[in-house]
């Protein structure tokens, strides 16, 4: 980086802090002369008309049905269909998305037509089965999704990312955020791509762009846990954030990733992580800009980058700030983020973007400091709201950014928009409803101690906002509905999955403690080489998913007695282990390690371990004879089902050992592995479903989840057979090529293998939602197989 290169750098930021400087001193003249107030007072008595509504009592019981809590979120959606409020809901919605998010003007024809229909689209979904709740924001209806638009292959590849990213956040950051921060401007980019795709685009071309934008948006958005949230965090040291921020400023006014150079401590192995992915988006963002938009790349997000730094240095301590510094910063940091999507996809000129987002941008951040002020004071933050609060009395001289906020508005409708009545109408709406969501959040009383410290310069005002406050209807919004579900689906997941493991974790205790099989004292000299060599292959460490499984469904499903099922669940792994000793042989798959130790037949003999084998089947038998609390016909039925299904996996085990050095076909190769894996998955399952006597629909039900999930668990086996670490694995990879197996890798290759494991994990969660039980444990059960290392 040399002297020319850094002069070039700071005289772009000083171009964009001058204009951000000229936009803030009108401002600044707006909330002195008060000039705003009486524009605004007049926009909000014409905007009431729409939201303040005087019902008759006759006319409130005719309407019948009560609203539900906005947090309701499918109920909600069904009572604003059922008044007749949904479609202007959803227009209002997506106007506003359109201007934020796309810099759209709503005064033009083109945007009207493009608003109209999303917004007819959306209904549909929203209306009908498409928008089932079974369906909505689950990992499955996404894949369907990317399969309709042949994206396939990027999903996948974004799942796996994901996952890493949330795997790399350091404790200290919050994973969560930084995963719904990553999917929302994946999202917003997807946005900008698809309202820039012409009619005529062919189906090749829209899956070309579609792929792009997800990795462009990924790339970029990688910039926010990755820089942002890591320097603002407490993870590096002052030392490490400094050399970490030059890192990021080189590369910037260079155009080119520097070497990570020394790097030591315990954060080496995390920046390592992070210098890698963020090269990598780097050059994939910097290889798809055209040429006339590369430097304007470099340029915002030079801006963007440095007015952050300006703005992360500050400390609340300091008290004598200028509005100027206090402002100026955010201005830039909230209108470069916005102009970067554009140029990150490389997008044509769009007369007037450039300066509508320019002008937005601080309008949404001021919105977003007022919602977070007092978490932004508890972590000592300076905004304009947390360095108001602190010093308030202190400081006259001070702008009050609540005051400035409805300046931001003014000037928005009226020299930004041309006073365009749409325009105004959405954004007075998003403003009232911004101060009714914080008001609702943070209680009444709260909220009036609030009002009084911002609003009370402007009594009058403030009376006619806060009317609105309390009276206005229909104000809220389609993304903060969303938000909202979205919030809670991954705190519902969360706690789901940590009960999951939780669940894991305690049952497969339970069921070690029960496996070891007791020697019978029979006064003879000799040992006891089958009992020894049993309890071997039962100590390994294995995952005993499959009695786990049986003791979920039979004891939380069915409420069986978990006293009552340990025969059960000793006779599936018994069988399970068996399985393996058999599929271990040499004359089988010659596998010399399994669960991280030397196979049986390694440690003792062949004729041990097949004879150890037969002695666990009849084992399995024994214990499920001995159900003795369950009604004797019930448990000949169970024995019966068992034996057939033993049957069905030796099949399965012969047509594999038969397959080697063939090519199957894909329906050969379903059929086989169903018989090996997936038919051990079905008697987990139905199982205990025929000592609780379920009924038929309920078990076909399982059986159909069961083939698809088994099914998907041999497809990640055959992938981690090439692709796994054989230290996580506990058992040599490449073993399948060795042996001339047919896999699903052999057949599709791994990419086509990945995609069918999606599509039957797709099968699997969709046959679910036959099951009327709770399903959440086998959900879970479900991600675990497709996102297991081993």
């Amino acid at each position: 980086m040399n002297q020319e290169q850094i002069k070039i750098a700071d005289t772009c930021y000083e171009l964009a802090e001058q204009k951000a400087a000229h936009y803030f001193q009108s401002l600044y003249v707006l909330v002195s002369q008060k000039a705003y107030i009486p524009t605004l007072t007049n926009d909000l008595h014409s905007w009431k008309h729409n939201h303040i509504h005087h019902y008759p009592l006759l006319s409130s019981f005719l309407r019948g049905k009560k609203k539900p809590d906005s947090q309701e979120y499918h109920n909600y959606i069904q009572w604003l269909d059922y008044t007749g409020k949904l479609e202007p809901y959803l227009d209002r919605s997506i106007s506003y998305i359109f201007m934020r998010d796309l810099g759209k003007s709503l005064d033009s024809i083109n945007t009207q037509t493009r608003i109209r229909r999303v917004v007819d689209s959306l209904k549909t979904h929203l209306t009908t089965g498409q928008g089932d709740k079974t369906k909505d924001f689950s990992i499955a209806g996404l894949y369907r999704w990317a399969q309709k638009e042949g994206i396939e292959t990027t999903f996948i590849w974004l799942m796996n990312k994901l996952k890493t990213v949330s795997a790399n956040i350091p404790k200290g950051m919050d994973a969560e955020h930084a995963q719904r921060k990553l999917i929302k401007i994946i999202a917003g980019v997807l946005m900008h791509v698809i309202e820039e795709m012409s009619s005529e685009i062919t189906p090749a071309e829209r899956t070309q762009k579609l792929d792009n934008a997800i990795r462009l948006g990924y790339s970029y958005g990688l910039t926010y846990p990755f820089i942002d949230d890591l320097l603002d965090s407490e993870i590096l040291s002052d030392k490490e954030k400094k050399q970490y921020s030059n890192l990021i400023r080189t590369t910037l006014i260079t155009g080119s990733v520097p070497k990570l150079g020394e790097w030591t401590g315990k954060t080496k192995d995390l920046i390592r992580y992070i210098h890698s992915e963020l090269r990598s988006a780097f050059e994939y963002i910097k290889s798809h800009q055209r040429p006339e938009t590369l430097k304007s790349f470099f340029e915002q997000s030079y801006v963007f980058f440095h007015s952050q730094e300006v703005d992360r240095e500050k400390d609340l301590s300091n008290s004598n700030y200028t509005n100027e510094e206090l402002y100026i910063p955010i201005i830039l940091k909230s209108s470069s983020s916005r102009l970067i999507v554009r140029s990150v996809i490389s997008a044509p000129e769009d007369e007037g973007f450039d300066s509508r987002t320019f002008f937005y941008g601080i309008y949404n951040q001021l919105a977003d400091d007022f919602a977070d002020m007092f978490d932004d004071m508890k972590e000592g933050a300076v905004t304009p709201y947390t360095y108001y609060l602190k010093y308030h009395d202190k400081r006259s001289d001070l702008i009050n950014p609540f005051e400035l906020y409805w300046a931001v508005i003014s000037n928005l409708i009226h020299n930004v928009y041309h006073s365009d009545s749409k325009t105004c109408e959405v954004i007075l709406d998003r403003a009232i409803n911004g101060l009714k969501r914080f008001k609702e959040r943070m209680g009444t009383e709260k909220y009036n101690e609030v009002m009084n410290l911002f609003a009370s310069e402007n009594p009058k005002f403030n009376r006619v906002i806060q009317r609105m406050v309390r009276k206005a209807d229909d104000v809220d919004f389609f993304d903060k509905l969303l938000r909202d579900h979205m919030i809670v689906i991954l705190k519902n997941e969360r706690k789901e999955q940590d009960d999951f493991l939780s669940t894991i974790e305690t049952v497969r205790n339970q069921i070690n403690n029960i496996l070891k099989i007791p020697k019978v004292e029979n006064g003879s000299l000799l040992k006891d080489p089958i009992i020894d060599a049993a309890n071997y292959s039962l100590e390994g460490d294995g995952k005993r998913l499959r009695p786990i499984m049986t003791w979920v469904l039979g004891v939380n499903e069915y409420g069986l007695n978990q006293t009552a099922i340990v025969p059960l669940l000793r006779s599936l792994e018994y069988m399970h282990t068996a399985s393996l000793i058999f599929d271990d042989l040499p004359a089988q798959d010659n596998a010399s390690t399994r669960r991280g130790r030397p196979t049986l037949h390694m440690v003792y003999n062949i004729a041990i371990a097949e004879l150890t084998g037969l002695f666990l089947t009849q084992k399995a038998i024994e214990e499920q004879a001995s159900l003795d609390e369950f009604d004797s016909k019930t448990v000949l039925n169970l024995i019966q089902y068992s034996a057939h299904m033993t049957e069905l996996m030796c099949k399965g085990q012969a047509m594999d050992l038969e397959s080697k050095g063939k090519q199957l076909t894909l329906e050969q190769l379903n059929m086989m592995c169903f018989y090996k894996t997936g038919i051990a998955f079905e008697a987990s399952l139905i199982m205990p479903a025929i000592l609780a006597n379920t009924k038929e629909f309920e078990m076909e039900a399982l059986k159909k989840f069961a083939r698809h999930a088994g099914i998907a668990f041999q497809i990640k086996d055959d992938l981690l057979d090439v692709e796994g670490d054989l230290l996580l694995m506990g058992k040599p990879i490449g073993k399948d090529a060795e042996n001339n197996n047919s896999t699903f890798v052999s057949i599709l290759g791994k990419e086509g293998a990945r995609k069918e494991m999606w599509e039957h994990y797709c099968l699997a969660m969709e046959t679910l939602h036959e099951v009327p039980r709770n399903t959440a444990f086998l959900k879970h059960l479900l991600n675990y197989i497709v996102n297991r290392d081993h």
